[in-house]
């Protein structure tokens, strides 16, 4: 009994990360809107195969509501632009090698003129098929066709199967962030104590130096919710949510560059120190715990940032506040230590202040307060520029008018 419950747990798990992948929702959908196309167009179409409308579809049906929209106009204009350019050439030439070269040439001049963006190869790509099969004029205008299928069978797909809101998939990539930077900073922590060999000290440099990567993996993910959360119906104050997760991740990042300079620091001071330790014990001590409170702040601060219910808001919050009150309090007394010891051995005042600076400048930015005054000024940025697109897109109407009644 107990087996079977435990494989339920296991399989019903399994089921909810399936669902929550963007590649496998990506893959499902794409799928069935490609087949779905393709039916579509056995009806409308004289084409015995008409697979440019699953080809259309399969590249229109993207993982949000908001990408479908935006590239399914340019990935119809890249196709009628490039069925129109091989009309064109052939009315002229025949297929040879150097009127493949000339359409090539000419496709991907005119797909940057039209401004498709990323779908300029496949004006070229329709441009070629196209020119390469019979009957070129009955061909094209069934593959223009086929293309509108493909497009709006995609749209169609979002529209009445909106797409999931990936909003807790970039929360999850956000605390494991946290997580990674927390680890990170403990680990450093333990070196405070002892005598770290340069190598090893290195070592931590090079971690924190590959949390660049880690960033650029998240705001992928976070782009992703953010696309997810435009012209959803399913999302009511997406503005909000965007940027909540936007300016908790930008904290993140900003903790992880001076977590970077922290652990340049201690590989310099233990390139001096030679084999030596680090700290006297007390002062070591008193860093070490300032820094396993900030680690322990990190995550605290990424669940208040991706946790949903204003109940577990306040908790998060409220942990958070704890843990950065416990950490300035060691933070004062690691600050009494070093300038002591910066006293005593002055050449290397300059990497004890360094350490404080930068403990400093993370529970800065950890701070409740400092995070709700950069929530405002970014709610009031994106509010007065949603106001100046409305004011410009009215003076272009009223321009518009009044050259209308001019003529």
């Amino acid at each position: 009994m107990t087996q079977g419950t435990g494989r339920s747990a296991r399989d019903t798990e399994l089921v909810r990360r399936l669902r929550r992948d963007p590649f496998v929702v990506q893959t499902v959908r794409s799928t069935a809107a490609a087949t779905l196309s393709y039916v579509v167009a056995l009806w409308l179409s004289s084409e015995p195969a008409p697979l440019t409308a699953p080809l259309t579809a399969l590249l229109v049906v993207q993982v949000t509501l908001y990408s479908t929209l935006t590239t399914s106009l340019r990935r119809v204009n890249s196709v009628v632009v490039g069925v129109l350019i091989a009309i064109a050439f052939s009315v002229l030439v025949g297929l040879s090698w150097w009127s493949l070269a000339l359409i090539i040439l000419a496709s991907l001049l005119v797909g940057r003129l039209v401004k498709v963006e990323e779908f300029i190869p496949e004006v070229a790509i329709s441009a070629m098929l196209v020119l390469g099969v019979t009957q070129v004029a009955h061909t094209a205008w069934d593959r223009v066709l086929e293309t509108l299928i493909g497009a709006v069978v995609g749209m169609l797909f979002n529209l009445v199967l909106a797409p999931p809101v990936w909003v807790d998939t970039a929360g999850e990539s956000i605390e494991d962030l946290a997580r990674r930077m927390r680890r990170l900073l403990l680990d450093v922590a333990e070196e405070f104590t002892g005598a770290p060999p340069y190598e090893r000290a290195a070592a931590r440099l090079h971690e924190a130096r590959r949390l660049d990567n880690d960033v650029a993996d998240v705001d992928g993910a976070l782009r992703t919710a953010e696309d997810s959360l435009r012209f959803n119906p399913r999302v009511k104050e997406g503005l909000l949510h965007r940027i909540v997760l936007r300016t908790g991740l930008d904290t993140l990042e900003i903790c992880a560059v001076v977590l970077r300079v922290l652990t340049r620091t201690i590989t310099d001071l233990a390139k001096e120190r030679a084999g030596r330790d680090l700290l006297p014990r007390p002062t070591a001590l008193a860093l070490q715990e300032t820094a396993q409170h900030t680690a322990d702040a990190f995550v605290s601060f990424a669940v208040l940032v991706t946790v949903s219910g204003s109940e577990a808001a306040e908790a998060a919050e409220t942990r958070l506040a704890g843990e950065l009150r416990a950490a300035r309090v060691c933070r004062d007394r690691t600050a009494d230590l070093l300038l002591a010891l910066a006293l005593k051995e002055p050449a290397r005042w300059q990497l004890y202040g360094a350490m404080l600076a930068e403990v400093d400048r993370v529970l800065d930015e950890l701070d409740p307060e400092h995070r709700g005054r950069r929530l405002m000024e970014e709610l009031d940025r994106q509010g007065r520029e949603r106001r100046e697109r409305r004011a410009r897109r009215r003076l272009t109407r009223r321009t518009h008018t009044e050259g209308e009644r001019k003529t």
